[in-house]
């Protein structure tokens, strides 16, 4: 039986003037093993808020105290050591995790990748239903870090603190400095300075990664061994379909392929005979067209339409008809139009049932529904029944209530924060990358972070800091057991390679 307990003791702090005022931390303490490869690994959760606060100074600049401004909540993971001793902190990798959305919690990988515990879903084309259920995550990272995840304020429980206002940290620059000043914080309280230390985000949460590798060693002169990127998108740019942006309908290319191969419309084929040949005609001829435009003749457009479809599994009159750019709402309801299915963005192997067969939009993301009732469900029952965490806020898993998001600080211009992350390398030239893409992911294309990757311009000695590892799966390629399985050796093998 776990044994729980209500405690301040992990995260000690000075006294501060007026803190019976204030709000406190609020943790618990929960002790718990699992059977990972025939070996039992007996591990300490701590869960619970802690207060993010900021420097108050008077009129004189004479410091005041910390003022808080939010409370923000955490599930962190310790192996213990011989005896249910702590390991050696120096030793013992620690790796900081979220999501993204922007108005996600940390649960995907919290629940789905990393953690000792995993959701059971089952996978395209044979998920269980409700009520859904929990196991131990034979796969999990505790074998090789401790784990801390983070959900950002308004997510999961962390909310902004009494009289401040929530919209303060709804905007990429706002929200990279509360994950940032947490993990500084986090890492004071719990005597980590000198661990091997790491960052994983997923999706929206590799863009946050990126720019919190330049803001944690420019602001706190925290420095990282290694960055991990699920899902990622650097620069908004590979994605932009609007009117006079072609790099886009390129590089998604491949991922259509992709999608055609698995949903039968490519014949028998290998995948990676598709992608190979996809990826070549994205890069050439068809790269070339889009150019070149209405210097086309008819005859060229012609060809390209027809090379289009025979890789996308879409008619040739189709893909003219769409002026040889088809967006992604496009492909997804096109694809499999006659059979009256829809294929899903986030993982374009699962298949959804629109009302209207002949709309020009898909009506949902069949790959979205497919997890948000397990990964509900499975984090609400975690944190009280296993963790003894008990609040009667609702668990935030994926929240419009971020919006509108801010991006003030690119006005005019793309997102984009790989080049923060090609700094932060060059000025920790120990700093190691692993990139993990799925084939099937439509909302992140494999195909869309390659060419980032490709054009961060690293200095060519750095450029062996970078591990690229793809997967038969989709945005949240956990969800298909092979990739987890695999992923989980990528990862491992990635942090033993970076801790130093």
């Amino acid at each position: 039986m776990d044994a729980q307990v209500d405690v301040q003791v992990p995260f000690p702090r000075d006294p501060q003037p007026g803190d019976d005022r204030k709000p406190r931390d609020r943790v618990t303490v929960t002790r718990h093993a699992v059977r990972v490869g025939g070996q039992e690994l007996r591990y300490t959760v701590t869960a619970g808020t802690l207060v993010l606060g900021e420097e108050s100074l008077d009129k004189d600049g004479k410091s005041e105290g910390c003022k808080p401004r939010a409370e923000m909540f955490f599930t962190a993971y310790a192996l213990d050591g011989a005896e249910g001793e702590p390991r050696d902190p120096r030793q013992r990798p620690l790796t900081f995790s979220f999501n993204g959305g922007p108005g996600s919690s940390s649960v995907w990988l919290h629940l789905g990748l990393l953690g000792p515990r995993r959701v059971v879903m089952g996978d395209a084309g044979a998920l269980t239903g409700p009520p859904y259920a929990l196991t131990d995550n034979e796969y999990t990272l505790l074998t090789h870090s401790d784990l801390v995840f983070i959900d950002p304020v308004t997510t999961g429980y962390s909310r902004a603190a009494e009289g401040e206002k929530p919209g303060d940290f709804h905007g990429f620059q706002a929200d990279v400095e509360s994950v940032g000043d947490f993990i500084r914080l986090w890492t004071s309280r719990a005597g980590r300075w000198l661990s091997p230390k790491f960052l994983i985000g997923e999706s929206y949460g590799t863009l946050r990664a990126a720019a919190l590798s330049g803001y944690l060693q420019e602001r706190h002169g925290l420095f990282l061994n290694g960055v991990m990127l699920v899902s990622s998108i650097l620069d908004y740019a590979t994605v932009d379909t609007s009117p006079g942006h072609d790099l886009a309908y390129v590089l998604h290319l491949p991922t259509y392929a992709a999608t055609a191969w698995y949903h039968g419309l490519l014949g028998e084929r290998p995948l990676a005979d598709v992608l190979r040949q996809a990826e070549a005609f994205a890069d050439g001829d068809y790269a070339l067209a889009l150019h070149r435009g209405r210097r086309l003749s008819d005859e060229e457009r012609q060809s390209v339409a027809t090379r289009y479809a025979a890789l996308t599994g879409l008619s040739a009159d189709y893909v003219l008809r769409c002026d040889l750019r088809v967006p992604l709402h496009r492909f997804r309801k096109e694809l499999l139009r006659g059979q009256g299915l829809t294929v899903g963005r986030l993982d374009t192997r699962f298949i959804g049932l629109d009302r209207d067969h002949a709309g020009e939009d898909t009506e949902y993301d069949p790959s979205m529904s497919a997890i948000m009732g397990p990964y509900t469900a499975a984090m609400n029952h975690y944190v009280r029944a296993e963790l003894g965490y008990a609040s009667d806020l609702p668990y935030e898993v994926l929240t419009g209530r971020v919006r509108p998001w801010s991006f003030r600080e690119f006005e005019n211009q793309h997102v984009r924060v790989s080049d923060t992350l090609r700094e932060a390398m060059h000025q920790n030239p120990h700093l190691k990358v692993y990139v993990g893409s799925g084939y099937f992911d439509a909302a992140t294309p494999y195909h869309a972070t390659r060419h980032t990757f490709d054009h961060l311009q690293l200095a060519p000695s750095l450029r062996g800091n970078i591990r690229e590892m793809f997967y038969e799966s989709g945005h949240m390629m956990y969800v298909h057991l092979p990739s987890l399985a695999l992923q989980k050796q990528h990862l491992a093998e990635f942090i033993e390679w970076a801790k130093g």
